[in-house]
């Protein structure tokens, strides 16, 4: 039998891992997946948390299934990789051994941060607008977090890390991680994908010492290989090489075949997000930094709805629970049920208008979820299409940020996450953002993604262009419906546009009425 190439990505996303062989057609070989039980654990009202161990350890009966289930193709393993979900930090001593849980990115909690800044600093954020973004920054560091609240394990801390970094660590013995890979609150100054130089002022925003941080690795090369005792617990093959990719979304822009500009992704999952790969820096919106590609040489330009498609769940759990029943006698999905709704309500939802800021973000600090438009028509399907239709507006924004931004539009929309699953979902976010949107051959993009990034890199393709020309199919397209087009325009530009900054002297003194 001739040998053909496979990668093993190890995709953990927020509520299970998955570790997939992937061939260089695109195609899923095997995956071998396992739910968290439980997704998180919390202590107090707001936290999320999880043991380090706990995902390795889920890990390795990932990697034990895919090792009995494919003896005879395990030697076709070219490379593996690791994607994780992001801002996620680790905390180890000397030994490398974790101090506590792992403070997952969906955490609410909020620093004080008391550590002040030089007053030159504070001065100079504060005479270019960067003020309230650069506290928000701070105040959702968690390093500031635990040196006010655990002063007694922050004095312990050797090193602070992703989830990735512990991860790869754990696979080869290198505390090592890609600039792609460590998105979110740490001193990373990503433009030159490399740490900011001790006491740099936009560095010192998130309090770790870079005696701390890991070693960078150039997105594409070799962090290790899997260590011996490793590949021995679960079957895989000694020297194995491990190679630097990026983090879930990341990737997930690359597994959707988006690479250049004119072509956006979406990603509707936990958290969803709005990418453009750029070769060129470019800032997608003010004091929001541009994140290295999960490939060399492109910059994700990325704007978050931090609660994304959770508050779809959220929304079921807190307004539509007798759903788990009927969908258990229908043996369907909630979702399913969900999605004949969005069928029984109108394009705009009848006036009802929702702006999905259940968790503030950088360039809007103060910006909080928004519901405006009740009437006596409206009903619980009205909330829930609002929601659909506030995710996909307040994406639509972030890409006309990224268009001015890079002086460049663009032209189509791939599409991927759980969400993108309803092809009512799809067809509504086409209608809001006048758009072609694709869906491509498999909802595990990240997984895709990052297995295209990996034949690239160890040379399986010539270029990641042409790993992605022979690994990405295009299976659906959704063009808009020019009519509801016409009508999402005008709720954009004259209502959604407007709330928040007309709301923000209130959210403003909400702040100081519950000392937010």
């Amino acid at each position: 039998m001739e040998k053909e190439p496979l990668v093993l990505t190890l995709d953990f996303g927020t509520q299970s891992v998955r570790a997939s062989l992937i061939n260089k057609q695109g195609e899923t070989v095997y995956v071998a997946r396992k739910t968290y039980e439980p997704v998180y654990f919390s202590n107090k009202k707001g936290y999320a948390e999880q043991h380090a161990d706990f995902y390795w350890d889920n890990l390795v009966e990932c990697l034990k299934e895919i090792s009995a289930k494919n003896k005879d193709r395990l030697s076709d393993i070219v490379a593996m990789t690791v994607t994780t979900f992001r801002d996620s930090a680790v905390m180890l001593d000397k030994n490398m051994k974790p101090l506590r849980p792992v403070i997952l990115w969906l955490d609410q909690r909020l620093a004080k941060a008391e550590e002040k800044l030089p007053a030159m600093h504070r001065f100079l954020f504060k005479l270019v607008g960067m003020k309230d973004t650069v506290d928000l920054n701070r105040t959702r560091t968690m390093a500031h977090w635990v040196k006010e609240n655990e002063p007694e394990l922050w004095a312990k801390v050797d090193k602070y890390v992703n989830i990735s970094t512990y991860i790869n660590f754990k696979l080869t013995g290198e505390l090592a991680d890609s600039p792609g890979g460590l998105t979110g609150h740490f001193p990373l100054y990503y433009k030159k994908k490399k740490w900011y130089k001790e006491g740099a002022m936009k560095g010192r925003i998130y309090g770790i010492p870079n005696r701390m941080l890991p070693k960078l690795v150039p997105t594409g090369d070799a962090i290790g290989v899997i260590k011996d005792d490793v590949a021995e617990l679960v079957g895989l093959p000694k020297g194995l090489k491990l190679i630097a990719t990026g983090s879930d979304k990341g990737c997930e822009t690359i597994g959707l075949g988006c690479l250049t500009p004119d072509i956006g992704a979406i990603s509707y999952g936990t958290a969803c997000t709005i990418e453009v790969s750029n070769p060129k820096y470019h800032e997608p919106e003010p004091f929001l930094p541009a994140y290295a590609a999960s490939v060399p040489d492109l910059y994700n330009m990325d704007v978050q709805i931090y609660r994304g498609y959770w508050m779809l769940r959220w929304f079921a759990s807190e307004f539509a629970s007798e759903l788990e029943k009927e969908a258990r006698l229908r043996d369907i999905q909630i979702e399913e049920i969900l999605d004949e709704w969005l069928d029984d309500v109108p394009a705009g939802s009848d006036g009802l208008l929702l702006q999905p800021y259940w968790g503030p973000g950088l360039a809007r600090p103060l910006a909080k979820g928004v519901i405006v438009g009740f009437s006596n028509v409206h009903t619980r399907k009205h909330i829930y299409r609002a929601i659909v239709e506030g995710i996909a507006f307040a994406l639509r924004e972030g890409l006309e940020s990224i268009e001015k931004s890079q002086k460049e539009k663009v032209k189509s929309l791939r599409i991927s996450g759980g969400g993108s699953m309803s092809r009512e979902v799809c067809q509504i976010t086409a209608d809001i953002f006048g758009l072609e949107i694709s869906r491509v051959q498999t909802i595990e993009s990240t997984s895709l993604g990052a297995a295209i990034a990996t034949f690239a890199a160890v040379k399986e393709f010539k270029n990641v262009n042409e790993a992605v020309d022979n690994m990405v199919k295009v299976v659906e397209t959704f063009k808009p419906n020019e009519e509801k087009h016409e009508l999402y325009d005008r709720i954009y530009h004259n209502i959604y546009l407007q709330v928040y900054p007309r709301l923000k002297p209130v959210n403003e003194t909400i702040n100081e009425i519950f000392k937010r």
